[in-house]
C-alpha cells in the first residue's frame, strides 16, 4: 500500500506507530506538483494538507480545486484523510469507491483551550489594557463568575469548551441543531435547539461559536442574532469564519456595542487592510486553534491507525459525509 503524506507529517513518525507487519510505502505530496516517492497513479491513501474553501487560501493550505485535481491523478485512492475536523467542500469531490475521514480526536482540546483564552482575554478587557499601555487605565470588566455563556455547537469542540468552562462558575448553555439531553458524562447536559438560540443569547455575556460550516450554518450569526446580544457581550468564533456575517459583526463593533474574539474570519486569511484589524474591542488570532505540538503527535498516530485498519481489512475511523450529524452540530 502506498500512502501520500503532506510535508507537515514525518513518514518516520507515522511508521513508528504502525504494527511491525505493516507494509506501507510513503510518498510526500502537498497535492500541488508531483508526489515525491511514488507516481500519483500508485497512491492508495491521500493524507491532505490543511484545506480551505476560500478563494484566497492560507499559506500552506490547499484549495478544493487542488484536491479535485489530485484525485483525478490518483484514481486508485481508497481513502482521503483530512488533518482537520472540518471537511466542507471535500465530500462532493470524491470519486466512487473513495471514502473521506476527518481528524476528529486530534485538535478538539486545543481548540477549546484557545476558545477559553480568547473568551477570558475579552471579558477581562486584556485588549483594552494593552491598547492603553503604558497608561494605568484601571476599569471594571465583566469576568465570568456568575455570568451566562452560550456555546453554539455541541460537537467535539463544543463539549470540550463546556468542560473547560466548568471551574469558572458561569452559567453555560449549549445550543445545537436539535434539542437533546446528553447523558454521556457524569451529569446530564440539557442542549437547546437552534429554535431557542435567540432567546438564549438575550442575557449572555458571551456567545462562543464552535459550529462547522454548512448551508444551514452559513451566516447564522447575523444581524438578527447579534442584535439580541446585550450591550458589551463578546462574540468568540473558533468554528468557521462564514458562520458569522462579517458585515453585521463589523457594524456592531463600530458602534462599540459588542466585543469580538476571533480565531476564524471571513474572508480568511484576513487581508492587512481589512477593517476588522482596526476595530476597538476586537481580538484576532490567525486560525491557530488546534495548532500545537500535541496536535501533530495525535495526527501522526491517527494516520498510522487508519493505515493499519485499511491493511487489516477494517473500516477507517472518523468517516464523514456531506452532512454533519446531530452530534457534530
Amino acid at each position: 500500500m502506498i500512502a501520500s503524506l503532506p510535508s507537515l507529517l514525518d513518514p518516520a513518525l507515522v511508521a513508528r506507530f504502525l504494527p511491525a507487519e505493516a507494509a506501507v510505502r510513503f510518498a510526500t505530496w502537498d497535492l500541488v506538483g508531483d508526489p515525491m516517492g511514488a507516481d500519483a497513479g500508485e497512491i492508495d491513501v491521500i493524507v491532505t494538507p490543511f484545506h480551505t474553501s476560500s478563494l484566497t487560501p492560507n499559506p500552506g493550505y490547499v484549495g478544493l480545486a487542488d484536491i479535485a485535481a489530485a484525485l483525478t491523478r490518483a484514481p486508485r485512492t481508497r481513502l482521503v484523510q483530512l488533518p482537520s475536523i472540518g471537511y466542507e467542500g471535500v465530500p462532493e469531490l470524491l470519486p466512487p469507491g473513495c471514502v473521506l475521514a476527518n481528524a476528529a480526536g486530534v485538535m478538539e482540546g486545543q481548540t477549546a483551550e484557545l476558545a477559553l483564552t480568547l473568551l477570558l482575554a475579552s471579558v477581562r478587557g486584556i485588549p483594552d489594557f494593552v491598547d492603553a499601555a503604558p497608561k494605568w487605565a484601571n476599569s471594571r470588566m465583566p469576568g465570568l463568575l456568575g455570568r451566562h455563556v452560550v456555546v453554539l455547537g455541541y460537537g467535539g469542540v463544543g463539549r470540550e469548551i463546556l468542560r473547560r468552562l466548568a471551574p469558572f462558575d458561569a452559567r453555560v448553555t449549549p445550543v445545537a441543531r436539535t434539542a437533546r439531553v446528553d447523558a454521556s458524562g457524569d451529569r446530564p447536559v440539557d442542549v437547546l435547539g437552534l429554535d431557542a438560540l435567540q432567546d438564549a443569547v438575550s442575557d449572555a455575556t458571551a456567545l462562543i461559536c464552535a459550529l462547522p460550516l454548512t448551508d444551514e450554518t452559513r451566516g447564522l450569526i447575523g444581524v438578527d442574532l447579534l442584535s439580541r446580544l446585550p450591550d458589551g457581550a463578546t462574540v468568540v468564533n473558533v468554528g468557521r469564519g462564514p458562520v458569522v456575517d462579517t458585515s453585521a459583526l463589523i457594524a456592531e463593533l463600530r458602534s462599540g456595542r459588542l466585543r469580538a474574539a476571533l480565531d476564524v474570519t471571513d474572508p480568511e486569511p484576513l487581508p492587512p487592510e481589512h477593517e476588522l484589524w482596526r476595530l476597538p474591542q476586537t481580538l484576532i488570532t490567525p486560525h491557530v486553534g488546534g495548532n500545537t505540538p500535541a496536535m501533530l503527535g495525535l495526527l501522526h498516530r491517527l494516520v498510522a491507525d487508519q493505515l493499519a485498519l485499511i491493511q487489516s481489512g477494517g473500516k477507517p475511523r472518523n468517516l464523514v459525509d456531506a452532512h454533519p450529524t446531530e452530534a457534530s452540530a
